[in-house]
């Protein structure tokens, strides 16, 4: 593989907080950090369209005894079969229990699906991680 030079210029003090940052986070370099921050933003920008190819994770913490939310999540996920690929059940406490779906779709199914899921009673935390299909 080729790459190319470029020069960045960077405000000293700015400089001396990424270092920290790549030290803490196991870069060896400047560069290779710097690239994995372009690749991230381009990514970003592009899963910002509603139409794009996603996959990822909507990772939910629910209380098991609130309401009907058990069959309420099981109900939705099979009325989403072509959303979700793959579930994961674990029993976390006496009442709370965390699932973890996976995704893949147009980004604003997968993200609808994320906000249905989200707004069941009983759910009480839903974090949807999403990233391209194809990179």
């Amino acid at each position: 593989m080729t790459v190319e030079r470029v020069g960045v210029s960077f405000e000293p003090e700015l400089l001396e907080k990424f270092d920290k940052l790549l030290e803490s986070k196991g870069y060896t370099n400047r560069s290779e950090a710097i690239r994995d921050l372009v690749r991230k933003s381009i990514i970003e920008a592009q899963i910002e369209s509603e139409e794009e190819q996603v996959i990822g994770t909507l990772t939910i913490i629910y209380d098991h005894d609130v309401g009907d939310v058990t069959n309420q999540l099981q109900h939705f996920q099979h009325f989403h079969l072509s959303e979700i690929i793959a579930t994961t059940h674990v029993h976390v406490e006496r009442h709370a229990c965390l699932e973890v779906l996976v995704v893949k779709g147009k980004a604003n199914s997968v993200r609808k699906l994320a906000d249905h899921i989200r707004a069941i009673k009983g759910v009480k935390h839903g974090e949807l991680v999403i990233t391209k299909s194809t990179v």
